[in-house]
Formats: structure tokens, sequence, C-alpha cells
């Protein structure tokens, strides 16, 4: 089976456990009135992939699909550092699942973007911002669960770019960003920017949901699928009140 092939079969068993364990939440199952998101804007959809771990059969699944996209898509990925912190134990379960050495990236109080990891940098002192082996030549790839923008990933860039130079490392290249879903709200434009390419396992907007499409609802498919296509059309009370009756009572 290509790599196409597989990586769709993948993402669709995925999405289904995701949804199937409510790591997925919609209006229309889990919450009619939806989710006010950091942002300030109204989503009738909620991802929250913390839970993983939770559920072994799930989580395996997860660490062996994105272990298997390192290798079809990134062969020259040597490491990868999980990103503080949801990242760390997909990190943790791609190390097990395809044999890549992992570590992690420290949490650090208060750092929301590469600006105020500079400000922060003189508090930490000796600290280490990175936890695991790093060597000469390595080829590194950060992961995380999911990108919306793409700040998290950024002060980890800062994170394993300090410590590269810290330990007197040569050659070291750190280019790649894999998380599991991506929400396509410009995180890879973002990583773009930072002459970083970014990989998902899903791409939501363009081909995640679509594979949910005889798993959902009718109702909640459409609903979520105009969502992704318009989100402004959603900001408006009367229509949050008119999403919020299509749901289950």
């Amino acid at each position: 089976m290509s790599w196409i092939k597989e990586k769709e079969q993948a993402a669709r068993e995925v999405l289904t456990l995701l949804y199937e364990h409510r790591m997925i939440r919609t209006f229309y199952r889990d919450r009619p009135q939806g989710w006010t998101l950091v942002s300030g804007l109204y989503s009738p959809l909620y991802i929250q992939l913390r839970p993983l771990a939770s559920y072994p059969s799930v989580f395996a699944r997860v660490c062996e699909s994105m272990a298997r996209m390192v290798h079809a898509e990134a062969p020259e990925i040597n490491r990868v550092i999980g990103i503080a912190m949801a990242g760390v134990p997909i990190a943790a379960g791609m190390a097990l699942a395809g044999g890549i050495p992992a570590g992690f990236t420290r949490k650090m109080e208060n750092v929301k973007s590469a600006a105020s990891f500079q400000e922060a940098i003189t508090r930490y002192g000796e600290h280490s911002l990175l936890e695991g082996e790093l060597a000469s030549g390595d080829r590194i790839a950060l992961v995380d669960d999911l990108v919306t923008r793409f700040d998290s990933k950024e002060v980890a860039l800062e994170q394993v770019n300090y410590e590269i130079q810290k330990r007197g490392l040569l050659d070291v290249h750190c280019r790649k960003v894999l998380v599991v879903l991506d929400r396509e709200q410009g995180g890879a434009e973002a990583a773009r920017k930072r002459g970083v390419e970014l990989l998902s396992l899903i791409a939501f907007k363009t081909a995640g949901l679509a594979l949910l499409e005889g798993v959902m609802n009718r109702v909640e498919w459409e609903t979520l699928t105009h969502y992704l296509d318009d989100p402004d059309h959603f900001q408006e009370p009367d229509i949050q009140k008119k999403i919020a009756k299509l749901a289950i009572t």
C-alpha cells in the first residue's frame, strides 16, 4: 500500500477514535451552546487531544501513525522533541513505536511567543530548556498534538536552537514540526515564515472532516462543514441559538 493510501486510512481510523472518545467534541452531541475559544470567537467544535494517553489503544495508533509519517515524509529526521506538555507523551510513544530517539522541551511559565522567550531566557540561568540527548549532525523535528496558530511552536524552536548553541553542537537542524492534527487556521503559513515545514497526520479542514461524514449525524456534519468554510457566519448570537436548537436534547 502506498503511503498516501496508508495515511488516509490511518487518518480515518484516528479521527473516528478521537470522535468516539470525545476528544473531538461538537455542539450536537456534547455541548449545544458551543465553545468560546481563546481568541474570543464562538465555535461549534472543540478539539482536545491532551487525554490521548488515557486511552492506550488510541494512543498507540496515533504514535504508530506519527512514526510512520516521519519515515515516509521526513526520513532524514533522526530525533524528535516533544513540545511541553501535550507533545511530550506523543514523542515518547513515537520513540517506542518507530525507534526514533526522543526528548522534550521544558515548560516555560508565561512565555507565549518568541519575543517573550528572549525576555525570559536570562531568568533560567544554567537550567536546561530541553531534556534529552542531542548530537552534532542531528536532524530534529518538533512534535505536538495539534496546531492552530504557531506561537507555542515558535517558543519550542527558540528553546531547541538555544540548547544547540549552549551545548556547542555543530550542523544541527530543526526544520520540521509534526502534529497529529492541523486545524488549518494559519499554522502552516506561520511555519513557512520561520523557514520550517509543518507536517500533519490529519489536515482537519480540507480532508479530516470529510472522513467523518459517515460517523457523525448528518446535521452535525453539515453544520461543522459550514462552520469550517465560513466561521464568521457563526459569530452572530442568533445563529448560535439556532445551532443550539439542532443539538440532541
